[in-house]
């Protein structure tokens, strides 16, 4: 499903029009990327948790010349399924 699909069953289900779904859409992603931003974690009941993971400095390798190479540390966003999701994509 794509951002076009999600919009038109956004339309669908809450009888909005196309582009108010798809303000609402954008307006939802905008909060969740403002949150993770400032370090927040946003919870979802029955859906689940997005939430940032800091991920240490590293040492990889260059497969084309098999040079050592240092990996900068980052921070990466992650979503944890709630366990009512997880029962649904179970059945």
């Amino acid at each position: 499903m794509n951002r076009q699909d999600l919009k038109t069953k956004v339309a669908e289900s809450t009888e909005l029009s196309g582009a108010d779904a798809d303000r609402a859409i954008g307006a939802v992603l905008d909060a969740i990327t403002e949150a993770l931003v400032a370090g927040d974690k946003v919870s979802l009941p029955g859906f689940g948790i997005f939430e940032t993971r800091e991920r240490a400095a590293r040492t990889g390798r260059n497969p084309q010349t098999g040079e050592a190479l240092e990996i900068a540390a980052s921070t990466a966003a992650a979503f944890k399924p709630a366990a009512e999701l997880k029962r649904k994509l179970a059945k």
